[in-house]
C-alpha cells in the first residue's frame, strides 16, 4: 500500500472514530442519572428503549478505557468508563457470581442466559478499567471473573445445556474464539506466562476441531471432538465469527513470531471471505449453509454491520503481514462497501442492519446487541496498525 495511501486511512479512520463515533456515544450513550451505558439508541441517538444491555456495560466501559489508554488522556473518556464500570460492578451481578444479560435502568434484573459472554466483556472491561484508572481492585476482579469462566468452560455440566448432551453432544466456535481474545485482553493488562498457554489452548481449539480446511470453512457448530454434525446446526458457517477469528489468531502468532500460526490465520481468513462473499449484491452474508442447503437463521442473507468491521481489521492486517496485493484489493472492497452502505450519510455513526441488497432494514444505530464497540474497536485498531504501516 503506497505511504499516500495509508495517510490518508490513518487519518479517515482517526476522524471517524473521534469526530463521528466516540461523539455520538458520548453524547447519547451515557446515564447519567441512574450511572450505566444505553445501547439502544435510534437513528438520530435518542433513547427508545431504557432496559441496558449488561455485555455493553463491559463492551462500552472497555471501549472508553481503551481510547484513555491508548488515544490521549481525555476526562470525559476516563467519566464514561467509570459509568460503566461501577454500573456493571453494583448492578449486573448475581448472587451466583455470574451476570445477567438485561437489567433495567436503575439496575434491576430481567433477563439471564446460559452463555457467558457478558462475563467476558466484563474481564477485558474490568483489566482496561484497572489500567486506566489505577484501580488494583478492578484488576482483582478480572482475574477472578476469568477463573470462573474457565472452571465453567471446562465443566460444561454446571451450565444448563442447550441441547440435551444424552442425545447429542456439541460445541460452538464463539466460546474458544471469545475466550482467546480475552485472554489476550487481559495478558496484555496483567502479564503472566499462565495466559500463554491458555491462548494456545484456545487457538489450538479453533484449528484443530471448527476450521475444517479440506471444507474450506470454519464451522460454528460441531461435536466434542470436532465432529461434523449433519443438521442445519452443523452445516453453518458464520462468516463474521470465522475471520473474527482468523485476526485473533494472526495477533496470537504476531505476538508468539510462530509465522505458521499466521499462515494458518491466513488461510481460514480466505475460506472465511470466499463463503462469506455475496457476488451478487456485495457485503457479508450473516450465515451460509456449507452444502447450500436451506439456513435455520431467517435472517441468513441480511448484512450485518459487525462482520464488516472484522473484515477491515483482518484484511488490513493480512496485508500488513504478508504485502499480498490480494489482501490490499479485498480490503478495498470491503473499506468501500462497508462506509457506502452502513455510514449514515446525514447523522453519526453507522446503521447495523441491512437487507441483502445493501439497503437500509432498520434505522436504529444501537440495540442490546450494537453499541460502543465494533465499530469503535475496529477504527481505533485500524488508526494504531495504519500508524505502524506508515513508519
Amino acid at each position: 500500500m503506497e505511504k499516500e495511501r495509508i495517510e490518508y486511512l490513518r487519518n479517515f479512520y482517526q476522524q471517524y472514530l473521534l469526530e463521528n463515533c466516540i461523539p455520538f456515544w458520548i453524547k447519547n450513550g451515557l446515564d447519567h442519572q441512574y450511572g450505566g451505558i444505553w445501547s439502544c439508541l435510534d437513528q438520530k441517538g435518542d433513547v427508545y428503549n431504557t432496559d441496558k444491555s449488561v455485555w455493553f456495560q463491559g463492551r462500552g466501559t472497555w471501549m472508553f478505557s481503551r481510547l484513555y489508554n491508548l488515544m490521549g488522556q481525555k476526562a470525559e473518556w476516563l467519566n464514561a468508563a467509570k459509568l460503566g464500570y461501577d454500573f456493571l460492578i453494583n448492578h449486573c451481578f448475581d448472587l451466583d457470581g455470574r451476570m445477567f444479560f438485561s437489567v433495567t435502568r436503575d439496575g434491576k434484573p430481567l433477563q439471564k442466559r446460559r452463555y457467558m459472554f457478558s462475563e467476558t466483556f466484563a474481564i477485558i472491561a474490568c483489566a482496561e478499567y484497572s489500567k486506566a484508572s489505577g484501580d488494583k481492585a478492578a484488576l482483582d476482579r478480572a482475574r477472578q471473573i476469568y477463573e470462573m469462566v474457565l472452571d465453567l468452560y471446562r465443566n460444561p455440566g454446571k451450565i444448563q445445556p442447550k441441547i440435551n448432551p444424552q442425545t447429542r453432544m456439541t460445541k460452538a466456535l464463539a466460546m474458544p474464539m471469545i475466550l482467546l481474545n480475552t485472554t489476550q485482553s487481559l495478558r496484555e493488562i496483567d502479564p503472566d506466562l499462565k495466559y500463554d498457554g491458555l491462548a494456545k489452548e484456545f487457538v489450538d481449539e479453533i484449528l484443530k476441531d471448527f476450521f475444517k480446511p479440506s471444507a474450506g470453512a470454519a464451522f460454528e457448530i460441531v461435536g466434542p471432538k470436532g465432529e461434523r454434525l449433519d443438521s442445519p446446526q452443523g452445516r453453518c458457517i458464520n462468516p463474521g465469527h470465522s475471520i473474527e477469528a482468523s485476526w485473533f489468531i494472526m495477533h496470537e502468532g504476531i505476538y508468539r513470531k510462530d509465522q505458521q500460526l499466521i499462515d494458518q490465520a491466513l488461510q481460514l481468513l480466505d475460506c472465511s471471505l470466499k463463503i462469506g462473499w455475496d457476488d451478487l449484491y456485495g457485503g457479508l452474508l450473516s450465515f451460509v449453509d456449507i452444502e447450500g442447503k436451506p439456513t435455520e437463521q431467517l435472517e441468513a442473507d441480511m448484512k450485518l454491520w459487525w462482520p464488516h468491521t472484522e473484515a477491515l481489521h483482518a484484511l488490513l492486517l493480512a496485508h500488513h503481514l504478508t504485502g499480498n496485493t490480494k489482501y490490499e484489493e479485498w480490503y478495498n472492497k470491503v473499506h468501500v462497501w462497508s462506509f457506502g452502505h452502513f455510514a449514515d450519510q446525514k447523522n453519526p455513526e453507522w446503521f447495523g442492519y441491512l437487507h441483502r441488497d445493501g439497503s437500509v432494514s432498520k434505522t436504529l444505530k444501537g440495540s442490546m446487541w450494537k453499541g460502543p464497540f465494533h465499530l469503535p474497536r475496529v477504527l481505533l485498531l485500524n488508526t494504531k496498525l495504519l500508524e505502524t504501516m506508515g513508519k
